[in-house]
């Protein structure tokens, strides 16, 4: 600290000092608030994006005009699964509004709609929906699913354009634009989760 003299006063000056202490403080709240935009970023881009519901292809898991969350995080890691509800372009068009719709089918399966029963892999899945298919569409004969493609369903399987339309056909990894994950609840009272199904071995 340093004094001086002015017409008999004393003044005294305080040294300012910046210490690696004060530095080291500093850099930590703007590493933590740098950390912080880039988790909300993150999180906002993988599970914070949401669409709605167009038609009624997916009741009664999906209404028409029910918002549902996507997780654009998951499939960075993991493939689709069976059971999966997906989120994609059909035939990857930027224009389309994105399509909801159920994975039946990974690479490697082998797929065909026969007396209104879908057979997976040889095995019958009488339960996986609740009416028997009217239209087997392009399985009513066996197709063995590519790789890096998938053939998906409405879970309303006779009011639905899906994997079994020639329009739409299998869906490349490339066109899944995520994973719904949640859906709101009726009366926008909360979130509910995608119904899991389950597939006969």
């Amino acid at each position: 600290m340093n004094k001086t003299r002015k017409g008999g006063l004393s003044f005294y000056h305080k040294e300012k000092k910046i210490t690696n202490e004060k530095i080291a403080h500093a850099f930590g709240y703007l590493f933590w608030a740098v950390l912080a935009v880039i988790l909300s970023y993150v999180l906002v881009w993988a599970v914070g994006i949401k669409t709605s519901m167009i038609g009624s292809s997916m009741e009664p898991e999906l209404y028409n005009g029910q918002e549902v969350l996507i997780d654009r995080f998951l499939y960075n890691f993991i493939r689709p699964g069976r059971g999966d509800v997906i989120v994609f372009r059909p035939n990857g068009n930027e224009n389309a509004h994105l399509y909801i719709k159920r994975v039946v089918g990974i690479p490697g399966d082998t797929i065909q709609i026969k007396n209104g029963v879908l057979i997976l892999n040889g095995v019958e899945q009488p339960l996986l929906f609740a009416d028997r298919i009217e239209e087997a569409g392009t399985a009513s004969e066996v197709i063995t699913i590519p790789e890096d493609e998938y053939f998906v369903m409405g879970d309303n399987c006779n009011n639905s354009e899906d994997s079994r339309s020639v329009n739409l056909g299998n869906v490349r990894i490339d066109t899944i634009y995520g994973k719904a994950w949640f859906h709101m609840a009726a009366e926008n009272s909360g979130l509910g989760t995608i119904g899991k199904v389950y597939f006969n071995e």
